[in-house]
């Protein structure tokens, strides 16, 4: 898919997320990312149409994109929040996911485990056999990361500070990411637990178990919403 026609895609997939899975008068949860940004456009199109939606945003970035559309804000936990909608790095065929591109994987895991519902919308080139292509970001404590390096290359990894310009690139929280290239990830469960139980390791990319919904902008322009795994369908 060109780069055109994947920006398309992404238009069109975070604008049905939106248009199928969020209603008037509730709260919502929107992610962080270049697909991400379309379901944001829409709902800030669906508020200057008179809809009342409540956004808790997962990062800073999202809020500055809401406040600009003149979306009304909350923070996290104020009150439910009906559906969360994200983009992925990449999606297994179990759902499970690699987040956190962007740098967020902290706080848009946060609203995913808060949401009824975590809807994911990517395109068909997030679809993988098995995670790990992508490399996995970790966010870590800054004074824990010359620490935590060497024990996430013991697990197998290649591991990079993630930089900007030179300077390392810190998380809305304050935090150093790792980017961790593993090969592929047929244990996610188990490399998430081992990750986590290192001191200083704050959140990894990993989001296991958390998608409800999966919606696909696939290359012919169609897209297609995915049937759970082990559904029998």
């Amino acid at each position: 898919m060109g780069v055109d026609l994947e920006e398309q895609a992404k238009r069109a997939v975070g604008r049905r997320a939106v248009d199928a899975f969020v209603r008037d008068g509730s709260c919502i949860g929107l992610g962080t990312g270049s697909t991400a940004r379309y379901a944001i456009e829409r709902v800030g199109e669906r508020v200057r149409e008179g809809w009342d939606v409540r956004v808790v945003p997962t990062s800073i970035e999202t809020e500055h994109r809401c406040r600009e559309y003149g979306v009304t804000l909350r923070a996290l936990a104020d009150e439910p929040i009906e559906v969360a909608i994200d983009g992925a790095d990449e999606v297994a065929p179990d759902w499970a996911l690699i987040k956190g591109g962007g740098g967020a994987l902290f706080r848009e895991k946060a609203v995913a485990i808060a949401a009824r519902v975590f809807v994911v919308i990517v395109t068909e080139r997030k679809l993988v056999d098995a995670l790990g292509a992508f490399p996995l970001p970790v966010e870590v404590v800054p004074f824990s990361a010359r620490y935590v390096v060497p024990e996430i290359e013991a697990l197998g990894a290649q591991v990079r500070l993630r930089q900007r310009d030179g300077t390392p690139l810190l998380s809305d929280n304050g935090n150093t990411i790792l980017d961790c290239r593993f090969g592929p990830i047929y244990a996610p469960a188990e490399l998430d637990a081992a990750l986590r139980a290192l001191h200083g390791v704050v959140a990894t990319g990993l989001f296991i178990g958390l998608a409800a919904k999966v919606l696909v902008a696939k290359n012919d322009g169609t897209i297609e919403q995915l049937e759970r795994p082990g559904s029998g369908r």
